[in-house]
């Protein structure tokens, strides 16, 4: 099975499609697919489903809806019959589990090249860039971008966002360390756009335009960003962002592409491929 929750809803076979289409049967899958493998009480689905005005009939509605699942899953050929639906999601502890294999959800895929990628970060910026870039390209928009979602869910989109937006940055600085920031320049003026107060997109965009030679440009990204955190948050740019300004303005070496930069950008593609299979 292949299910997916970051970007669209999915839960297909062989490139068949079984995603329930009802909203709140999509709903209840994601809400057991961000807890795979997890028991998810009655309690957490009827707040999910209703908030806080759930009907009188919510535990027996919930049933149906887990039946319907059920029963969608049922529709696979290796499952088959409502039994073994029944096993792989159970009624187990006042609540429900979905059993999914790491291998067949997307969020697990995701934090296992994470966890990859930032174990290279210490040893070899372009393996790691490699990594965390397969990671972030699992994302085919924002998380369950066709789901209504309730309160639980809300708090999960929050915590995968943020999670999202680490990796990005993290494979970014990666990337300028290896001397590409004439590349990073468009996707960090998106970024900077979208996110005009998270300082971290804000000082890797200024970095990429100084070592491109655009330094002017680079300190109005200070300008902006020192407008829009007084006008929206009354606060001034941290410590780091003044530093970084500071360093522009004296044309800092420091800021300069690392000196190793040039040995790890002669690593052709045969060279990365070898190092990922050791």
């Amino acid at each position: 099975m292949e299910f997916a929750v970051l970007g669209p809803l999915r839960m297909q076979e062989q490139g068949r499609n079984y995603t329930p289409t009802a909203p709140k049967q999509r709903q209840l899958l994601a809400l057991l697919l961000l807890n795979a493998n997890q028991v998810v009480s009655t309690g957490t689905c009827i707040e999910e489903l209703w908030d806080s005005s759930p009907p009188n009939s919510a535990l027996s509605t919930l049933q149906s809806y887990v039946l319907q699942l059920r029963r969608s899953l049922r529709r696979v050929p290796w499952i088959g019959s409502l039994q073994a639906a029944r096993r792989v999601l159970e009624t187990r502890d006042g609540g429900y589990m979905l059993t999914v294999r790491n291998d067949e959800l997307d969020t697990n895929i995701f934090k296992s090249l994470v966890r990859e990628g930032r174990a290279e970060l210490r040893r070899d910026d372009a393996i790691a860039s490699s990594l965390l870039g397969q990671a972030l390209a699992l994302w085919k928009g924002s998380a369950l971008s066709d789901v209504q979602v309730g309160p639980v869910l809300r708090a999960h989109l929050v915590g995968l966002e943020e999670d999202h937006m680490s990796v990005q940055e993290q494979r970014i600085d990666a990337d300028l360390r290896l001397g590409r920031h004439h590349d990073l320049i468009g996707e960090l003026s998106t970024l900077a756009t979208k996110y005009p107060t998270r300082e971290g997109l804000q000082s890797q965009l200024m970095l990429a335009l100084y070592r491109s030679g655009r330094r002017t440009q680079a300190l109005e990204v200070v300008h902006t960003l020192r407008q829009v955190l007084n006008d929206e948050l009354g606060l001034e740019p941290s410590p780091r962002i003044r530093s970084l300004h500071q360093a522009i303005l004296a044309c800092d070496p420091a800021l300069d592409v690392p000196a190793h930069t040039e040995s790890l950008l002669r690593l052709d593609a045969a060279d990365l491929a070898t190092a990922q299979r050791s």
